[in-house]
């Protein structure tokens, strides 16, 4: 039987409080538990037994394992910001989404995600379960955003998703390094970091009889930036 300690610990790191608090995060299921420790996450301890699985999981379908993470904290990356590809996030707000886009980013080759302050938690369990054990080989940094992009070399592109934007799909600057900037899920890019773009992108709707939705979900539209980007520059 699970211990009441460990039942308490679990269900406190559902909360950021508890996770800062402890330093730790939670991961279900067999593959993001495997993922986690091949990328060199410690593991503070693990639950496979399926009563106790199902008495301290989170998920309303438990799958079958928990493990309890120390979080790592992520290394300054050797390389300058933006002489690679990276993406930026301006406050993204829901876990889903941040979850979504770190596995985006693992898929298309993207190892750095820059976070402004207020986007949302990388270790909520749902932005962990989202990921699909992609946050193993993302390194997330949290930061003053506008001051990070401040900073950087005067020659480093910074693009961004805005509604006044020139078509993705015309855009001839394209590159292998800079920064892709992508905005909160109702309010976009910010004024001050929409200020430090050096290109604002737009994806364009290709319905052209009757309405249309009225935006893309974030990170549906990250997914097609970051293709569009790869398939130009690879």
């Amino acid at each position: 039987m699970i211990s009441k300690n460990k039942l308490k610990l679990i269900k406190a790191l559902a909360t950021k409080k508890g996770r800062e608090r402890s330093g730790l995060f939670l991961a279900e299921g067999p593959k993001i538990v495997d993922e986690l420790i091949a990328g060199g996450f410690e593991l503070e301890f693990l639950i496979d037994n399926p009563d106790e699985v199902c008495q301290a999981s989170l998920l309303q379908h438990p799958q079958g394992v928990i493990g309890v993470f120390k979080q790592k904290v992520q290394p300054e990356s050797e390389t300058p910001l933006g002489q690679t590809l990276t993406i930026a996030l301006d406050g993204v707000q829901d876990p889903g989404n941040l979850g979504t886009i770190i596995r985006i980013a693992d898929w298309f080759g993207i190892r750095n995600i820059i976070c402004s302050i207020d986007t949302a938690d990388c270790w909520n369990p749902k932005v962990v379960q989202a990921t699909m054990g992609s946050i193993a080989r993302v390194a997330i940094i949290y930061a003053n955003l506008e001051s990070e992009l401040t900073s950087i070399s005067t020659d480093t592109p910074v693009y961004g998703t805005v509604l006044d934007g020139t078509s993705l799909y015309d855009e001839k600057s394209l590159a292998d390094r800079g920064i892709i900037v992508m905005g909160n899920e109702g309010n976009g890019i910010s004024p001050s970091i929409r200020r430090l773009l050096t290109h604002r992108l737009v994806i364009p709707p290709f319905a052209k009889y009757g309405p249309t939705a009225e935006s893309l979900n974030v990170a549906v539209a990250t997914a097609i930036v970051c293709a569009e980007f790869r398939r130009r520059t690879t």
